[in-house]
């Protein structure tokens, strides 16, 4: 077994780090469509476009993307789609801060 030296780590850290944030840059970029209710994915997290728990919506969640205060915005769970930023599903997460 190879033993990682500090330099190679670094080389690994950073490029790893790079793909993290493109990947993101990425998600936001191609997220275009509507989240549709009848998605399977949709169904099966019980996405609304307005959410019934209070205090709990797309925008304050940490999966939500994209500009704050747009109505429409890419999310991590749902890739390619947007959400209604006053919506929910059941893998909702506060956000932190």
């Amino acid at each position: 077994m190879k033993k990682l030296n500090r330099r190679d780590f670094l080389k690994v850290s950073g490029t790893s780090l790079v793909g993290m944030t493109l990947g993101g840059v990425a998600l936001r970029a191609n997220a275009q469509e509507q989240l549709s209710t009848d998605d399977p994915t949709a169904k099966a997290l019980q996405y609304v476009h307005t959410s019934a728990v209070e205090g709990a919506n797309c925008d304050n969640c940490m999966y939500i993307q994209g500009e704050a205060g747009a109505e429409w915005r890419p999310c991590a769970i749902f890739p390619g789609k947007n959400v209604n930023a006053k919506g929910w599903c059941s893998a909702w997460v506060k956000k932190p801060g």
